[in-house]
């Protein structure tokens, strides 16, 4: 069950993250941590996520006890060969600034990750921020659209004769009227943030972008 319990903060944004994937409640303290969800509820490399899933205690050299509590605990999909992650979102600067407190943290951490065969991980705004994560910002919310099935599978058979397209391309083809594109523009996106389609992630999505059949 994972430990946090969200609190009051006046200094960071608080909040539950939306996400299909989470084991219990996709908990944040900051807008780092949120978007880190977001990329992980994206990812279709991620089978599942915990956030603040256990709690480590020790004793230091001086026999006082310790504790640190991770942020997420992450399992990917088998057919990925990833090793699970257990990781402390961090922005840069904190890392930086309070590096001598939280060395100790890491290294417990690291041992127990280590002793269950996960790989411990810091990630900051580095690894978080970047056009992907504005794909997931943009995209995500059409994962929870209605689309009769009837509509999602002409996309998906009109993407297979094209074979490569743009929403743009795949809307001419469907009709000329502009109110007919705009009913359809949904099924589109949804297919694309379903990875029902090929799409290019790594550059900012339009309605020019490139789309290819998996087929």
């Amino acid at each position: 069950m994972p430990v946090r319990k969200i609190k009051k903060n006046y200094r960071n944004v608080t909040g539950i993250c939306a996400a299909t994937k989470a084991v219990g409640e996709a908990q944040f303290e900051s807008t780092l941590e949120r978007d880190f969800l977001r990329l992980l509820e994206f990812s279709p490399e991620i089978a599942e996520f915990e956030v603040q899933p256990l709690t480590l205690t020790w004793a230091d050299d001086s026999g006082t006890e310790r504790r640190y509590t991770p942020d997420v605990r992450v399992v990917f999909h088998e057919s990925t060969g990833m090793k699970p992650w257990l990781c402390e979102v961090k922005y840069r600067s904190d890392l930086k600034e309070n590096w001598s407190v939280l060395y100790p943290k890491f290294r417990q951490a690291i041992r127990y990750a280590r002793k269950k065969g996960w790989r411990f991980r810091l990630i900051t705004e580095k690894e978080i921020r970047g056009n992907t994560l504005e794909v997931a910002k943009f995209l995500l919310p059409f994962r929870r659209r209605n689309i009769p099935p009837d509509k999602a599978a002409h996309v998906l058979a009109l993407v297979g004769t094209l074979k490569h397209t743009t929403p743009e391309g795949l809307l001419q083809h469907i009709s000329a009227d502009p109110l007919v594109q705009a009913e359809w523009l949904p099924a589109i996106w949804k297919a694309v943030a379903l990875f029902q389609v090929g799409a290019d992630f790594k550059s900012p999505l339009s309605m020019s972008s490139r789309l290819w059949s998996l087929s």
